[in-house]
């Protein structure tokens, strides 16, 4: 080992069987923790070096057998594999400048804003609120609909221009190297060419429709099966089919958000419908065959003598066909008795007759009763 120098795998604390993996973020969180911009203290900026030079030896795979073979010694003849200049060192990699980014706004090695102009990046995502039926939400359908996206510029392709031809800057790299002398060496650091913004290419004439960007804001047209047993505030997700990503990214996502009408007579919860039976007070009394009407066509319920106010009836099987579960729910009759608020004369003489009779033997009339004075 060369006189002074420590273990590289000492330097960034980790093993010699680390993974590549382990020895970037040990990297990564040494170099935020000693870099000479933040760490103040003494001896931050040799540590800072130090580790550098470790990094750039154990990230390589070649130069790290060497070390591991002959240690310090392999890198002597030609003055080490040093710190100076990161040979070999390439910081997109893993991404170091999104550190230092974080860490002071902005800045990098190469002391301004490195570009990430080239980084693919998803689409914006997009909600749609999308009202429908009753019906539409139970039986499923087919919607259209429309979503303000942007998309691909269909007079230049997506590329912002016309006569492509690689970028003299960067050979078409997409990425410019600078250099920059320090105290601490000289650094080496990678961003996005400032010329093509990442692309490697530069055009003879902008696109006018686009205005170079490539993609359009736009209405479009969109088509959706909504499912069976869709309920008021389920989501669906259309992947893909949103804005366009930049710099080659993937589309964003579709949300639909579903918002299902009242029912005229039906009632929903879950995968259940409830339905009122009105009855007369005569079918209340006597009984009766009654129609009942259901999501799943009508039918008919049996209702029995002396039913009341509020007595529920169920019809299994009867409910919303979950397309997505694929169960069915059950259907519910809730007994409604009307009470007539007109009638004619001989109605009227009817109930008087009925009246005369005793129709107040129920238990409900006699604990009643009893508190009357």
């Amino acid at each position: 080992m060369a006189e002074g120098k420590r273990d590289y795998y000492e330097v960034l604390g980790v093993s010699k069987s680390a993974s590549d993996e382990e020895i970037k973020r040990a990297f990564r969180k040494l170099a935020k923790q000693y870099h000479p911009d933040v760490n103040k203290e003494a001896g931050a900026a040799d540590k800072f070096k130090e580790i550098g030079e470790a990094y750039s030896v154990l990230s390589d795979p070649q130069k790290r057998k060497q070390y591991d073979q002959f240690g310090h010694a392999a890198f002597d003849q030609n003055g080490g594999a040093g710190f100076g200049g990161f040979e070999g060192f390439n910081f997109e990699d893993f991404d170091l400048e999104s550190i230092f980014e974080a860490m002071m706004g902005g800045s990098s090695f190469g002391g301004r804003k490195s570009g990430r102009g080239s980084r693919k990046t998803k689409g914006q995502d997009k909600l749609v609120n999308l009202t429908i039926t009753f019906e539409e939400a139970v039986y499923g359908c087919e919607k259209e609909f429309k979503v303000n996206i942007d998309d691909i510029c269909p007079d230049c392709d997506g590329l912002g221009g016309h006569d492509k031809h690689t970028c003299s800057s960067c050979n078409g790299r997409g990425r410019v190297i600078t250099e920059q002398r320090t105290m601490f060496g000289i650094f080496q650091s990678e961003s996005t060419c400032p010329e093509c913004d990442g692309r490697g290419i530069k055009f003879k004439s902008k696109c006018m429709k686009c205005n170079g960007h490539g993609t359009i804001n736009r209405d479009k047209t969109m088509k959706l099966r909504v499912p069976r047993g869709i309920e008021n505030g389920d989501t669906l997700r259309m992947s893909g089919k949103a804005s366009v990503g930049a710099n080659g990214g993937p589309r964003g996502d579709i949300y639909i958000e579903f918002k299902v009408k009242d029912h005229e007579i039906y009632q929903r919860e879950g995968k259940d419908v409830y339905v009122k039976i009105p009855l007369t007070i005569t079918e209340a009394v006597l009984g009766v065959k009654k129609e009942v009407p259901t999501i799943h066509g009508t039918i008919i319920a049996e209702i029995p003598a002396g039913t009341q106010n509020g007595d529920k009836f169920k019809f299994r099987g009867k409910g919303v066909d979950d397309e997505k579960s694929g169960k069915k729910g059950d259907a519910y009759g809730i007994v409604s008795i009307i009470i007539p608020t007109k009638i004619d004369r001989k109605q009227k003489e009817l109930f008087k007759s009925l009246s005369e009779t005793s129709l107040d033997k129920s238990t409900e009339f006699t604990k009643y009763k009893k508190y009357i004075d």
